[in-house]
């Protein structure tokens, strides 16, 4: 991430204040990022997601998803959940949770499970409930459904679609909203950025919602971008005016912009940071934007270089 590129976008003048503290000075909400659990023990790493001036908010990256809370049906564990969370509470942090209805990180028990839609239903609600009760006061905002548009704009395919259709959907902001009044609930994915046909199916998911009564807050913008892919300052303000229109905040809530070959040259890293300036430039144009979440503090963890070989 090109942090001198950002403090030039977010400072008016030179001044010694970090990530966080310039983007509340520039209107935001919040500059944060995900940490996981296990690279905590590294100590540059610790204290870089202690420093609240740098990242005033955090999200676990992996811990409390539903295979890590929920591994056997009714047998709740926040062992691993609870680090971050405690993390941010001890140093004052905004809280961002992550994610509560997803297609990805299921126990089998639930990827794998024959139920019936009543059966389902059931389902859902009794991890929301206890997941965001467990949370209650404690974030600010939950990614309540999670990646439910496929890579050709239609509903994905997963055990909870083709059990309940889009059903789901509002099974799932009702019950959080019933854990948890207070909380911001999100609906997040990726690629909404390019303001095509994933976009328009987001922008009706948001309206389905809405006709049905079901109560959404946010769309999280993942923002898992490519350098000379991004859509410019205004391209993307555009599309998060799309979803502010409907009444909903937004937020880029994973943010990284990956380059599909390393090492990259010294015109392609000033490009990426121009890039990451622009995507935090859209998010202060737009009434409506809270915040900017990057997706890991370093690129020592870096999650691209798993996914994408040779990317980085």
């Amino acid at each position: 991430m090109h942090k001198t590129t950002l403090l030039g976008l977010l400072a008016s003048s030179p001044v010694s204040a970090q990530l966080h503290s310039l983007a509340q000075a520039a209107g935001l909400k919040y500059f944060g990022s995900a940490v996981d659990n296990g690279y905590l023990s590294d100590a540059p790493y610790s204290k870089l997601a202690d420093d609240v001036e740098e990242f005033g908010q955090l999200v676990p990256e992996n811990g409390q998803k539903w295979e890590t809370v929920e591994p056997k049906q009714g047998d709740f564990v926040y062992t691993t959940a609870d680090v971050v969370p405690d993390l941010a509470k001890k140093n004052g942090q905004i809280l961002r949770c992550h994610a509560l209805t997803w297609h990805s990180q299921l126990p089998t028990w639930v990827s794998s499970g024959a139920f019936s839609a009543e059966e389902l239903t059931e389902v859902i609600e009794a991890h929301i409930a206890n997941v965001v009760e467990h949370y209650k006061g404690d974030c600010y905002a939950w990614d309540v459904v999670n990646e439910a548009i496929d890579d050709n704009a239609e509903w994905r395919d997963s055990v909870f679609s083709r059990t309940l259709g889009t059903d789901f959907l509002g099974i799932s902001f009702k019950a959080a909203r019933k854990a948890d009044p207070a909380a911001k609930l999100y609906y997040n994915d990726y690629n909404l950025e390019q303001n095509g046909a994933k976009t328009d199916k987001a922008v009706e998911l948001v309206k389905l919602l809405q006709k049905e009564g079901a109560p959404i807050d946010g769309v999280g913008f993942q923002g898992h971008l490519i350098v000379g892919q991004t859509p410019s300052r205004s391209e993307l303000a555009a599309t998060f005016k799309r979803f502010t229109d409907l009444n909903v905040e937004v937020a880029m809530t994973e943010l990284d912009i990956r380059h599909e070959s390393v090492p990259a040259s010294a015109a392609e890293l000033k490009t990426q940071g121009d890039e990451y300036a622009d995507v935090v430039g859209a998010c202060l144009d737009t009434k409506g934007c809270v915040g900017v979440t990057v997706w890991g503090i370093t690129d020592k963890y870096s999650w691209i270089p798993g996914v994408f070989e040779g990317n980085g």
